[in-house]
C-alpha cells in the first residue's frame, strides 16, 4: 500500500511541472538576441513608444537576453541618438494552443512605474530566429506589429 501511495504522489508531482512545450521554448529562447527589424501591417509613418519607454528607431537593433530558469532578461538599447541603456523585465512563455503551436508572451518591465505588462504573440522561435506579433485595434481596424530576432 505505500508504494502504492509513493508511486502515486510521484506521478502528481511530476505531472504538475510545465509542459513539454513550454520547457522546449526556455530552452531555445535561453541567451543573446538581437531585434534586427520592427514591421507594421500596414504602410505609412507611425508613432509608436515600445514598453512605454522607447521608439522603434531605438529599438532596432537592441540586445536582449533571456534567462528562462527565473524567467527575467534585460534588453540594451545601443543607438547613441536615444535613451542607451539596459533594461530588466519578467517574461513568461504561455502554451495557448498545443495543435496551432500559438504561444502567448508577456513582458513586463522591472522598472515600470504603473505596473503594466505587454502581451506579445510568439509566433516563431527557432535556434536561430524569434517572431513577435502584437495585434492592437488603431481606429477600428486591427493593426499587426511584427517584431524579429536573430540569436547572437
Amino acid at each position: 500500500m505505500k508504494k502504492l501511495l509513493m508511486l502515486f504522489l510521484t506521478f502528481a508531482l511530476f505531472s504538475c511541472g510545465s509542459s513539454k512545450n513550454i520547457k522546449t521554448k526556455h530552452k531555445v529562447i535561453k541567451g543573446n538576441w538581437t531585434l534586427t527589424q520592427i514591421t507594421f501591417s500596414k504602410t505609412g509613418t507611425y508613432n509608436v513608444t515600445f514598453f512605454n519607454d522607447t521608439t522603434k528607431d531605438c529599438l532596432e537593433g537592441s540586445s536582449w537576453k533571456f534567462v528562462p530558469n527565473n524567467n527575467t532578461g534585460v534588453y540594451t538599447i545601443n543607438d547613441s541618438d536615444c535613451n542607451t541603456g539596459e533594461r530588466d523585465f519578467i517574461f513568461v512563455i504561455q502554451e495557448v494552443d498545443a495543435v496551432s503551436g500559438y504561444f502567448d508572451f508577456m513582458l513586463k518591465p522591472k522598472n515600470s512605474k504603473d505596473n503594466v505588462g505587454y502581451r506579445i504573440d510568439l509566433k516563431e522561435l527557432t535556434d536561430t530566429t524569434m517572431l513577435w506579433r502584437q495585434k492592437i485595434i488603431v481606429n477600428g481596424t486591427p493593426f499587426l506589429i511584427n517584431m524579429n530576432f536573430i540569436k547572437q
